[in-house]
């Protein structure tokens, strides 16, 4: 799901920011990371930065995390199991379904959180299991396990999809069920996850970067010992800012824990957010953005196809790049490439020379429907929404996607775990949290990305297989940024063992039937190989 926004969006959540309880004007241009659906400590709580307070609010502490622990909510249900089937590729395929909690304990054996995981099995031997989180910070994986790759799915995301349609949840034909046991796993404060220690501990113990990846780890290796499953061959996936949260968990389940992964699926992942630096300077923002804009302006026009979005990535890197390198020493240059811009956006001729051919994601989003009084979302900019404050110098409202998905994903999750499965929890649930994006500690481990443990894990393991994912619409998460990325790792064997995938879509393009079964058949086929 959204994480909360990738280049100058990178955080979803978070880009979409706190003002009027969105996230998205906060950071207007650049998010923190910007992905609304994503990022300082360890793992371990420390006391010594209370220690170091005036007592009246040691005093005061003290007494809230007293109170804290008298407030416990009720215990979760234990594990509840349900048979089920569904019909791929011609055949019956049962399966179970299991909905539990996995508790979290601290350096000192106190069980400090309780971590919701939806798994779906299949009886046989020789079953990988694939592990699956969302991103934001703040998104549970109802995204990825109803949208995308579970054995349920329900409509949401697509242009006309409206938050008041009947959220019912039909066989997914997309699933990857049939070639692999699926576990989805909730973060702390996230579908029906919570921690159960104050805030200040919960800031130090799950919402970071560092921490984050360690419990979330630890919940995998917790999963395999208590289900006997560590001679399975395994695979992890996530999306948004599950995608900067895979390749840590698996260099840090490689490295520190010994549980080696066989391969990594990264939907619209946000790897760089470094990347969307140095505007003024460097071109790479702009290469980012150029050919998500043109993607969606051919889709409009049909004539979106791998033929016409391999020129517009040749051309992005290639002439736009080095006019932009150019600036005012080679006018000519300049002028050449506000044309091609203009040819290949549709835009506005003006609108794009005065941009200078630099097309700032906010800007466009709300210029190229603005004749209609709608604005475009930042996952895909054939989603719009009427905006309702047409006249604002600035974009008002949520995301149209974000404002249309919350409703269904949240009532169809809710109806499944509690009547379908049986697992009666009396608790909120959280599809995304604007707490957890809140209390998120972002700093120079979020900025510094993924890249570097993506690359150590590659290394590190001549058969691991990593298959990224990307809707050539995103403008949250684009996928120029991680064609650039994996341009510049070195080859480390077989060139194809990093593989970036792209479809027709958004950020969440598996909404789309097409690109959802598009996607399964090259995972499956990326399985194959190990």
């Amino acid at each position: 799901m959204p994480r909360p926004h990738c280049h100058r969006s990178y955080f979803a959540l978070y880009r979409i920011g706190m003002r009027h309880q969105s996230f998205w004007i906060a950071l207007r241009r650049r998010c923190v990371p910007a992905c609304a659906i994503l990022c300082l400590a360890t793992f371990v709580a420390s006391s010594s930065a209370q220690a170091d307070k005036p007592s009246a609010d040691k005093g005061s502490h003290d007494k809230s995390a007293a109170k804290s622990e008298q407030e416990q909510p009720a215990p979760l249900p234990p594990a509840a199991h349900t048979e089920q089937s569904i019909q791929i590729d011609g055949k019956t395929l049962k399966y179970t379904v299991t909905v539990g909690a996995l508790p979290v304990y601290d350096k000192d054996g106190k069980k400090v959180a309780d971590v919701v995981t939806t798994a779906y099995t299949v009886d046989g031997s020789n079953r990988p299991v694939t592990f699956a989180v969302n991103g934001g910070p703040g998104a549970a994986s109802v995204y990825l396990n109803f949208g995308a790759i579970g054995p349920k799915h329900v409509q949401f995301g697509n242009e006309g999809d409206s938050p008041s349609d009947d959220p019912k949840l039909i066989d997914n034909p997309g699933t990857w069920l049939g070639f692999t046991d699926l576990v989805f796993i909730d973060p702390v404060g996230t579908g029906f996850s919570r921690s159960l220690v104050d805030e200040d501990k919960s800031k130090k113990l799950f919402y970071g970067p560092e921490q984050d990846v360690e419990y979330l780890s630890r919940i995998i290796y917790d999963w395999l010992v208590k289900n006997d499953r560590l001679q399975s061959r395994k695979y992890i996936a996530g999306e948004s800012y599950g995608g900067f949260r895979v390749p840590r968990m698996t260099y840090f389940l490689q490295s520190q824990l010994g549980v080696a992964m066989n391969g990594e699926v990264l939907v619209s992942p946000y790897l760089s957010p470094a990347a969307e630096d140095n505007e003024n300077l460097s071109p790479l923002p702009w290469m980012l953005t150029l050919p998500a804009i043109t993607a969606a302006h051919l889709e409009r026009e049909h004539k979106l196809t791998p033929e016409a979005m391999a020129a517009v990535i040749a051309y992005t890197r290639g002439d736009y790049a080095e006019a932009l390198l150019k600036g005012r020493s080679d006018p000519a240059a300049t002028a050449a490439m506000i044309q091609k811009v203009t040819e290949m956006t549709g835009l506005d001729p003006q609108f794009v020379k005065f941009s200078g051919g630099r097309l700032d994601t906010e800007a466009y989003l709300r210029e190229v429907y603005r004749e209609q009084g709608k604005i475009g979302s930042v996952y895909d900019s054939n989603v719009t929404m009427f905006d309702p404050f047409p006249f604002a110098p600035e974009q008002r409202a949520n995301d149209p996607l974000l404002a249309s998905i919350i409703a269904p994903l949240t009532t169809a999750m809710v109806d499944f775990d509690t009547r379908v499965v049986g697992w009666k929890v009396d608790a909120r649930y959280h599809a995304l949290s604007y707490e957890v994006n809140r209390l998120w500690q972002r700093g120079g481990e979020e900025r510094a990305g993924s890249v570097t443990q993506l690359r150590q894990a590659v290394a590190a393991d001549p058969k691991l297989r990593v298959l990224i994912a990307h809707g050539w619409n995103d403008l949250s998460c684009p996928f120029m940024a991680s064609i650039l990325i994996t341009d510049q790792m070195p080859v480390m064997g077989d060139p194809t063992r990093v593989a970036v995938h792209e479809y027709p879509g958004g950020h969440m393009f598996y909404t789309r039937l097409s690109s959802r079964l598009a996607l399964r058949e090259d995972v499956e086929a990326m399985f194959a190989k190990h």
